[in-house]
């Protein structure tokens, strides 16, 4: 399965996007390169390390400012049509949601496989991969609540 496909899927199970919101914002982690991990089986730090650089200049250049942008927009600006603002905010989060295909697309390409890793084993080495490691607790939620 595509791992876009596969993303999709998973961000439907219970407990997923809470475990990546807290991933991303509390721990300031990458989570299309922790699910691409876990989807590749990923635990080779050569292709973990070049799939960080590629997703720290991809988050730099195009996810942390879309995010930022349609954080924004979510509450009313007094002279600004509510309707008109909230549309805008829209159109915002499916361009952020474009970005974060086209990175998971480009990472989908470096895979040759699949690594072999289990879950927690991937997410581990991603996290360390992307910088600051996050917490044991944090990455196992995730790895519980995709299965």
């Amino acid at each position: 399965m595509a791992l876009w496909d596969w993303t999709l899927q998973a961000y439907a199970q219970p407990g997923v996007p809470d475990a990546c919101l807290t991933l991303q914002d509390a721990h300031g982690q990458n989570t299309s390169l922790l699910l691409w991990a876990v989807w590749a089986e990923a635990d080779d730090p050569a292709l973990l390390a070049r799939a960080a650089d590629i997703a720290r200049r991809w988050e730099g250049l195009a996810l942390a400012p879309l995010r930022d942008i349609r954080r924004a927009l979510k509450p009313a600006v007094t002279g600004v049509d509510d309707d008109a603002r909230q549309g805008l905010r829209e159109d915002v989060k499916a361009a952020e949601l474009r970005a974060e295909r086209v990175l998971m697309e480009t990472l989908e390409g470096l895979s040759k496989g699949k690594g072999g890793a289990h879950a927690l084993t991937a997410l581990g080495a991603a996290s360390r991969a992307w910088g600051e490691p996050a917490p044991p607790d944090a990455l196992a939620a995730l790895a519980a609540a995709l299965g």
